[in-house]
C-alpha cells in the first residue's frame, strides 16, 4: 500500500506509524512535502487573494528521522532528477517507508471539487479564478 499525502496530512495521522511498525505492515508513506497545508494554501489563493493564514509551517520534523526513530526506511527526494530512483529505492524495500519528496512550495493540486460542490463542477486549473468561484456558489445556492 502506498499513501501519497502532503506534511501536514501525514502529521495529523502521525500515530499510525507506530501502528505499522507493530504490526509488520510493509506500507509506504510518499509526502509531497512543501511546507504547506497545500490545500489550505490553494484555496487561500484562489478566494482570498494569496492572503496565507495558518497554512505555513517552517516547524517540520526531519521526516527521514522521524521514520528511522519508529524503525522504518527514510528517503528524501530533493531534485526532480532523484524522483525515479527514490521512488524505486521505495518500492525495493521490503517494510515499511516514508519518503520525504521535497515539492515546489507554491504549486496548486489540480483538479480540485469547491467546497459544497458536486463532482462535475470540479476546477481542472489554475485558469478558473476566484471570480468562477464566486459565481459557482452562488448557483449552488
Amino acid at each position: 500500500m502506498i499513501d501519497i499525502a502532503g506534511e501536514a496530512s501525514i502529521l495529523m495521522n502521525i500515530q499510525e506509524m507506530s501502528t505499522a511498525v507493530q504490526y509488520r505492515l510493509p506500507v509506504k508513506v510518499f509526502i509531497l512535502n512543501n511546507e504547506y497545508m497545500g490545500m489550505v494554501r490553494q484555496w487561500q489563493d484562489l478566494t482570498y487573494e494569496g492572503r496565507h493564514s495558518e497554512s505555513y509551517s517552517e516547524a517540520l520534523p526531519d521526516f527521514v528521522k522521524l521514520a528511522e526513530a519508529y524503525g522504518w526506511t527514510g528517503l528524501r527526494i530533493e531534485t526532480a532528477d532523484q524522483l525515479d530512483d527514490g521512488i524505486a529505492a521505495m518500492l525495493a524495500v521490503d517494510g515499511p517507508v516514508m519518503v520525504d519528496c521535497r515539492v515546489a512550495k507554491l504549486e496548486n493540486c489540480f483538479p480540485m471539487i469547491p467546497s459544497g460542490a458536486a463532482h462535475w463542477d470540479m476546477l481542472l486549473g489554475p485558469e478558473q479564478v476566484a471570480g468562477e468561484l464566486d459565481a459557482d456558489a452562488e448557483a449552488l445556492v
